[in-house]
């Protein structure tokens, strides 16, 4: 992609200014963002999705006595003559292969932030109350009209004990009713409400991952952790044991000697400085595939033209490695280069393949195999 071009989808500007100008800064209302859109996936498709366990699912209803959140799978959702509900399914990008061509055309966005393509399907007045969300969104309508009102409030707090996370005080500054094809994108923590106008209402949610810096330390420490574990014995600088030839005679015996201190810390600090492994162990991390995410085992055929990732499948790089499904590899030279090309494009022809080392054929027939990518 280029990211100078001016895109419709964008409104009429490039990738590279709508990242400057309004990535996580201010909300981008895009009249006509996809001309004549038209839903991908059908109201009985989509309630059939709902109700199979493999597809993250809920039910959202606003009645007399308040809000209600029914986990799926959803068997039934109330039907088109019933106001004030909202059936959400999350990973349709993964489900459907039209959503995922859609999520393409947001890929000027590194994909360790994509996360999926939500479906809100609503009966008139259906919604999930004004809220905010921790990451940044693009709010495509694909069928019927919603009318949305956004804040950039800095009160956010929430109404205690609702099922949902509800805006306690919230206080819309701007509105906006938006016809299949408007779309509406969104920074973090920025108050929205969005209602449906008619029935069966479809919008699509492009949503994407912001990692809690918590998060991120708590998973590399369990993973570093989990390496140290497997290198001890063979690493030196692991292997080495606590030395006190200089300690003294002491009258507190339960006080904690300040050397050992110093060398736990300094075991740590060694531990955290090699780069090289940081970078493997989040690269594994943000390539993990989604929980219920499952690939069945595959082979490539005798004859095919090109390999194409499969639409759960995560692949990223960084300047040593290859990263795929939680999985790493280093890499160089001409198999680094096609197999970045793979992970930017999604697909690569098997002519270009041929070009590569030895090991890389077999190398994407393993991955053919783990049912990571196909072959056509």
């Amino acid at each position: 992609m280029n990211v100078k071009l001016p895109l419709v989808l964008l409104g009429g500007i490039s990738p590279e200014q709508f990242m400057s100008q309004y990535w996580q800064k201010k909300p981008l209302l895009i009249r006509a963002a996809v001309p004549d859109f038209k839903p991908l996936v059908s109201v009985e498709e989509l309630l059939d999705f709902a109700a199979h366990d493999e597809v993250e699912s809920r039910l959202v209803e606003h009645t007399a006595k308040g809000w209600k959140l029914t986990p799926g799978p959803v068997q039934k959702a109330p039907g088109g003559k019933k106001k004030d509900w909202t059936l959400l399914v999350q990973g349709m990008d993964v489900h459907s292969a039209a959503v995922h061509a859609l999520l393409q055309q947001f890929r000027f966005v590194p994909d360790a932030r994509l996360d999926d393509v939500m479906i809100s399907l609503a009966g008139e007045g259906g919604g999930v109350g004004p809220h905010f969300d921790s990451y940044d969104v693009f709010l495509l309508q694909a069928s019927g009209r919603r009318r949305w009102q956004i804040s950039a409030q800095k009160d956010l707090a929430l109404v205690d004990g609702a099922p949902l996370k509800i805006l306690q005080n919230f206080k819309p500054t701007q509105e906006w009713v938006l016809e299949p094809g408007d779309m509406l994108y969104l920074p973090p923590r920025y108050a929205h409400d969005g209602v449906a106008l008619d029935a069966l209402c479809q919008t699509y949610s492009i949503g994407f991952r912001a990692p809690k810096a918590g998060e991120l330390a708590r998973e590399l420490l369990h993973r570093l952790a989990e390496e140290i574990a497997d290198s001890t014995e063979d690493d030196p600088k692991l292997a080495k044991l606590y030395e006190d030839k200089a300690q003294e005679a002491t009258s507190h015996p339960g006080q904690m000697p300040a050397a050992l201190m110093a060398f736990a810390l300094d075991a740590v600090s060694k531990s955290l400085a090699d780069k090289t492994l940081i970078e493997q162990l989040i690269g594994e991390y943000l390539t993990d595939p989604k929980a219920g995410v499952y690939f069945d085992e595959g082979s490539l055929p005798k004859n095919y033209s090109k390999v194409v990732l499969h639409a759960a499948t995560r692949m990223s790089y960084d300047t040593k490695h290859m990263f795929i499904n939680g999985q790493s590899f280093k890499c160089a030279g001409t198999d680094a280069k096609l197999l970045r090309k793979l992970a930017d494009e999604r697909q690569i022809s098997a002519i270009e393949l041929r070009a590569g080392s030895p090991a890389l054929l077999p190398a994407i027939g393993e991955f053919a195999k783990e049912g990571w990518l196909r072959g056509e």
